[in-house]
């Protein structure tokens, strides 16, 4: 019997009497694994050889779990400086407690995410808490870091393994053991005796031009054999559905704006017929701007008619908010709050000049607020802003726009809820199925802008307006169950690797 070198080489390293692994034959007849395992394949189907599988799991540590469980994790670092101010007594400034902690950057995020949910205390409008109850010599991921970091994996429960991976501490890798052993026919047809056959594995210039590729043998491929697995770049998903969505406004007739994410807060509230003191101008709501702190221009005219209109409203029925209202903390620059302030450039004819009616115009853009992170609120966030500006609008008009637009992803329960808004009047809020939880989830605010609002714009016909959000549209058409699994510091990347977008 004569076979290629390699299937001699692994026939007598393996035994008869016990399975041995492909590494182990490998050394033994000093030849890669890959061709081991190729060799194995062709030696099974010539019925000389039995082939053993299984997968096997390992976990390992990531460079950022090694250095937690080195030191200890963000919301315990957080948690401990809680305590040294006080926090247990009484709500402190969270700004002190986190400068205390010695986090910065992303272990901020890390720790903010994590405190409440494992029961250190809570964090609200800008305070911490503590609750002095709590242990973090109890904390089982705490726990399961020192564990792991001694390769004892066997000792850490399932459901912990889980929240370590989900947070990229730890890296779960499956790999398929082969162990070989020989048949019967094997030991026969090696007491016989097995000729080495020379096999040619590939077709060169030289074989080709001299002619001997007429006469040798060329080794079979196995394509069956698995290959090593290459994680290529890819499009991420809000990528692809922030193009989609766009693809589908613009199909709809819809221009696209721009303009800066840090502005006025004129542009982004005052404009809006947002009063000055509303609880979401201040401080703790938004990301105010240190240097510059104020812009340096803004129309003169168009600064007045807001004033006037938010000081004595408009008309018999518009009172007004009879509140202080300040040109000073109308320049106060900050990160935008939301893309409305683009509407405010657009309709008031400073950013592109006029736009007469009828005109449809949106963007697909970055917003910031300073939002307690959960499942489906991030600090910073992409928002489908759009609006319509047409005579005798209604929200009939509005609705049917909603239904068409989100059909193109293939959503056709979209629910609407009244709501309130200071700029637009009437007002609803959008909800949508979530394919895997079945729960409602809010996925966008709009209604008719306000004549308050347009006339100081100088707009004397309506406006249909809408802010969508991009992460809940991508989690109803992948099906994630949280925000923080598509983008951020605790982004799933194998979520991201895999996922459909299935519009």
């Amino acid at each position: 019997m004569q076979l290629p070198a390699q299937q001699v080489a692994v026939l007598e390293a393996a035994s008869a009497d016990e399975a041995t692994s492909v590494d182990a034959l490998a050394e033994r007849a000093d030849l890669p694994p890959e061709t081991v395992t190729g060799a194995a394949f062709e030696l099974e189907d010539e019925g000389l050889v039995e082939i053993e599988e299984r997968v096997d799991e390992t976990v390992a540590l990531t460079e950022e779990g090694a250095d937690y469980a080195s030191d200890e994790l963000p919301e315990i670092a957080l948690y401990e400086a809680a305590l040294e101010a006080g926090a247990d007594e009484e709500a402190v400034q969270m700004g002190r407690v986190i400068g205390a902690s010695g986090l910065e950057g992303a272990g901020v995020d890390i720790a903010l995410s994590n405190y409440a949910r494992k029961g250190y205390g809570t964090i609200d409008s800008g305070e911490i808490t503590a609750d002095a109850d709590a242990d973090p010599s109890a904390d089982a991921e705490a726990n399961a870091l020192e564990t792991l970091s001694g390769a004892d994996e066997a000792a850490v429960d399932s459901e912990t393994l889980d929240q370590l991976e989900r947070r990229g501490l730890l890296e779960r890798r499956e790999s398929t053991v082969r162990e070989i052993r020989l048949t019967d026919r094997a030991v026969t047809e090696l007491m016989a005796g097995i000729e080495t056959a020379e096999t040619v594995g590939q077709v060169t210039p030289e074989l080709i031009t001299s002619g001997e590729w007429e006469d040798v043998e060329f080794a079979e491929y196995n394509v069956e054999a698995d290959a090593e697995e290459i994680g290529s770049g890819k499009v991420h998903v809000l990528r692809q559905m922030s193009e989609r969505v766009k693809d589908v406004l613009v199909g709809m007739g819809f221009q696209e704006m721009d303009g800066p994410h840090v502005d006025a807060d004129f542009w982004i509230n005052d404009c809006l017929f947002m009063p000055q003191d509303h609880p979401a101008r201040t401080h703790w709501d938004r990301f105010a701007m240190e240097q510059p702190s104020h812009i340096d221009e803004l129309p003169e005219d168009l600064v007045a008619d807001v004033e006037r209109v938010h000081r004595e409203g408009l008309g018999e029925d518009s009172e007004g908010y009879h509140s202080p209202w300040d040109e000073d903390f109308a320049r106060a620059l900050a990160l935008r709050g939301h893309t409305t302030s683009l509407s405010t450039r657009y309709l008031s004819g400073t950013q592109i000049g006029e736009i007469e009616p009828p005109a449809r115009f949106f963007s697909v853009e970055k917003a910031y607020r300073n939002d307690t992170l959960d499942a489906t609120h991030l600090l910073e966030f992409y928002q489908i802003e759009g609006w319509v500006m047409a005579e005798d609008l209604s929200v009939r008009d509005l609705m049917g726009t909603f239904e068409e637009f989100y059909a193109q992803f293939g959503i056709e329960d979209i629910q609407f809820k009244p709501h309130y808004n200071p700029y637009t009047e009437p007002s609803f809020e959008l909800f949508g199925t979530h394919p895997t939880t079945g729960e409602l989830i809010e996925i966008g605010n709009s209604g008719i802008f306000r004549e308050e609002m347009l006339e100081p714009l100088g707009v004397d016909c309506d406006v249909m307006a809408w802010g969508l959000a991009l992460e809940r549209l991508a989690m109803l058409t992948t099906g994630a169950e949280d925000i923080r699994d598509l983008h951020g510091t605790l982004a799933d990347l194998e979520f991201l690797r895999n996922a459909e977008v299935t519009y």
